[in-house]
């Protein structure tokens, strides 16, 4: 947040940003609850196509706010396309690019000008760093966030930039494991009984799945699916699961899984969770790096009726 915050002061009040409509709740609360008390404005949307963008663009829009895959519902942006629209209005574009991870999607060859990251996630990858980082792609811009980071504060600790670089020296190694493991549990929820729908871009019944194929060196460790009973069963769920643990955060060594409504995404108003997809229903897991026969054993334990 440290780190979005940050980009953000980039613009001034007057300014409008057209942004995901399905992004990380703690992005949505910085934009629709405090960012906008200082003067901006803000678009919400599904960029899934070129016509949708281009037609929410005003006078004052500066930048473009982007994810891929989103948090939680995984949905694929094609990245050229939107720098493609970008460079050709002037929008200044900036990706959160948390879940992919640089092992896997590398957004600057793409034409993105801004790239952050929650570092607490994957890059740090064993859940003892709170953190965010900012990666330019120009002298200018490097200046503006540098100034922005010493005037305001938000630059991370020394200590927690050291545990951050540790663990970027296991990522290929992990990444490769979480995809894995992701793969094998996505394809696992597919078709069971108490799962209405699977969110992982790895399937090919996914919309994005070309997209992701074409632009992304592997599909990530996260999986989100939609079960079946509402609250009552993601209750269940949550009450039975061992290996998984019932938690927030996501990208350690660990499996987690956790409730974007009553958790993550609690901040988002319900009406906008709704419209975007972000159901009752809806479960987010961090498929860790544990063997993934027990993960499965675990998730289908949890998964019974009754």
């Amino acid at each position: 947040m440290a780190a979005e915050a940050t980009v953000m002061h980039l613009l001034k009040s007057g300014d409008h940003v057209i942004s995901g409509d399905d992004i990380y709740g703690g992005t949505h609360r910085l934009f629709q609850n405090v960012m906008q008390d200082f003067g901006l404005e803000f678009t919400f949307l599904r960029m899934d196509g070129r016509e949708a963008i281009e037609r929410a663009i005003k006078p004052n829009t500066k930048m473009l706010w982007l994810e891929t895959p989103s948090n939680p519902l995984l949905n694929i942006v094609d990245l050229e396309m939107a720098a493609d629209v970008a460079k050709k209005h002037n929008l200044m574009t900036v990706i959160d690019n948390t879940f992919a991870t640089p092992y896997f999607l590398r957004p600057i060859e793409y034409g993105i000008d801004l790239v952050v990251h929650s570092t607490t996630k994957y890059l740090n990858g064993h859940c003892d760093v709170v953190g965010g980082a900012v990666v330019t792609t120009t002298d200018e811009l490097t200046e503006k966030v540098q100034f922005l980071l010493n005037s305001m504060g938000t630059c991370a600790s020394p200590f927690d930039c050291w545990l951050v670089i540790r663990g970027i020296e296991t990522l290929p190694v992990r990444m490769n494991r979480h995809e894995e493991n992701a793969s094998a549990v996505a394809n696992f929820l597919v078709g069971h009984p108490s799962v209405n729908r699977v969110f992982y871009p790895g399937l090919k019944s996914h919309p994005g799945h070309e997209i992701a194929k074409r632009q992304m060196r592997g599909f990530g460790g996260m999986v989100s699916f939609e079960s079946k009973g509402g609250m009552e069963a993601v209750g269940r769920f949550i009450r039975r699961i061992k290996l998984f643990a019932p938690a927030e955060s996501l990208g350690g060594t660990a499996s987690l899984a956790e409730h974007p409504a009553t958790m993550s995404h609690a901040a988002m108003p319900k009406e906008h969770r709704e419209q975007v997809g972000i159901t009752d229903g809806i479960i987010r897991l961090s498929v860790g790096l544990e063997n993934i026969d027990d993960l499965i054993d675990d998730l289908r334990h949890a998964l019974e009726p009754g």
